[in-house]
């Protein structure tokens, strides 16, 4: 993977860039679509490209390993062959959603054992071990297993966990390099900054992290409950210290207002359940504010779901159709919230992009802002 830095706003610390992969180029700041077990929810690969304009796209460490298994995803090549997406894929390292399933799982120095929420089954991950399923998931982009502590961790805690987030690094980083890509390319390995709302913490995991001279870093274990502006702040202080001549990938994050604050801090990469999760809760997001197409209000409004999308389903449908197609609870209606969602989200990254090529990134973010957030 190389990482190309294009231009840096005059007036903001935002930039954009060009990620080379195996898979294609991916042109930053960029949105990575959330495809948990091999799939974009409700969509296809068609979708993703023609209507989405999706450029790289995520797979899941914990739910990939448990279904279809690392067997099956071998056999099949890999990932890009079993879901047929020919563009950049990253992969998570599950971790997340192991120190999620509270009451069953035990953290260890070894490594963090669970029971499997499908059918109870006890598994284990470690470093190496998820290093070996990522191998088999076949991610461009793979991320080092981490422990993404509680937002409200005490600072006792929050320091105990780094050290080990830390320790688990290390021990990545050398299975990595003594192990192969199984199917031809190569893959790069991001580390991830912890840290909680430390601002101590955060500083020497960012330098820790920067040490190792990965092909990128990560920033985790915000947008987890904290209040924005200590996410904002968190985000300033690690971005102060890693490399500029590297991606930055903020995990899980976020709104349309939290990319465009992220993007003027610095960041290149987000990636969040929230536009096609709350797109199946009749959450739709547009340049002008938020809708939800489950209220009355929409009921007899025939004029597009959104003139000013990108996508075909924004100006194919009106607001009262898809008001009708929830009401209705259609399945039709999950799947065009979805692709509207993921367009905008791509559109306003691309839009970022574009203003900060011209220089003139905060003043269109002035006028973004206060937009994104109003409700329709």
């Amino acid at each position: 993977m190389k990482f190309q830095l294009e231009h840096a706003d005059a007036n903001t610390k935002a930039r954009t860039g060009r990620i080379s992969t195996a898979h294609g180029e991916i042109l930053t700041p960029i949105f990575m679509p959330v495809g948990t077990v091999g799939s974009v929810k409700g969509l296809t690969v068609d979708d993703l490209h023609r209507e989405v304009g999706a450029q790289i796209i995520l797979g899941n460490t914990y739910h990939l390993y448990l279904r279809p298994g690392t067997e099956i995803l071998e056999q099949a090549g890999g990932l890009h062959c079993f879901n047929g997406w020919d563009g950049p894929i990253l992969t998570d390292s599950g971790g997340f959603q192991v120190f999620s399933l509270t009451g069953i799982r035990k953290l260890t120095e070894e490594g963090c054992t669970f029971q499997s929420h499908i059918d109870g089954s006890r598994h284990i991950f470690t470093p190496e071990r998820v290093m070996d399923i990522e191998r088999s998931i076949g991610g461009d982009i793979i991320m080092a297993l981490d422990e993404c502590p509680p937002g409200n961790s005490d600072y006792s805690y929050a320091k105990k966990s780094l050290g080990l987030t830390h320790r688990w690094l290390d021990r990545c980083i050398t299975r990595f390099r003594e192990t192969e890509p199984l199917y031809g390319y190569e893959q790069s390995l991001f580390p991830i900054v912890q840290g909680c709302t430390y601002k101590d913490l955060r500083i020497e995991s960012a330098e820790f992290v920067a040490s190792k001279e990965a092909d990128g870093n990560a920033i985790g274990g915000l947008a987890v409950g904290e209040p924005t502006e200590v996410m904002y702040e968190m985000i300033e202080v690690v971005n102060a210290i890693l490399p500029t001549d590297k991606p930055r990938y903020l995990m899980g994050v976020g709104t349309p207002v939290n990319l465009l604050e992220a993007i003027e801090r610095g960041v290149d990469m987000f990636d969040c359940v929230m536009p096609t999760r709350n797109g199946r809760n009749a959450m739709l997001f547009t340049r002008e504010g938020i809708m939800n197409m489950r209220n009355k209000k929409w009921e007899n409004d025939f004029s597009p779901i959104d003139p000013n999308g990108t996508a075909s389903v924004d100006t194919f449908y009106t607001k009262a159709y898809l008001h009708h197609l929830f009401k209705a609870q259609e399945l039709l209606a999950l799947r065009i919230a979805s692709v509207h969602n993921l367009a905008f989200y791509l559109w306003l990254v691309g839009e970022a992009r574009k203003q900060i090529a011209a220089d003139n990134f905060a003043q269109w973010k002035r006028q973004m802002v206060p937009q994104l957030g109003q409700r329709l």
